[in-house]
């Protein structure tokens, strides 16, 4: 299970290095609350989904645009719920 301890490590990095704060703050905390519970599968999903751009996560998930239909996975669905979370 190291192999899987270090993606986790490698995600949790990049989620709080994004480039602008704001993408920090929500793919940083959203790692922070999930990243630990992500099967591979799950990690892999969540791997994809920062290779995307911070304008189109923050309007994706801040609710500004409609996110492509490919995108939803659960992992993506759950960072959408993680929007609303306090």
């Amino acid at each position: 299970m190291e192999n899987l301890e270090n993606l986790r490590n490698k995600l949790r990095f990049r989620a709080w290095h994004r480039g602008t704060r704001e993408m920090d703050l929500l793919m940083g905390s959203f790692a922070d609350r999930h990243i630990a519970t992500f099967d591979e599968d799950a990690l892999h999903e969540f791997e994809e989904i920062l290779t995307y751009n911070d304008p189109d996560l923050y309007n994706w998930m801040t609710g500004r645009e409609k996110a492509p239909a490919n995108l939803h996975s659960r992992i993506f669905d759950l960072l959408l719920q993680h929007r609303f979370a306090t």
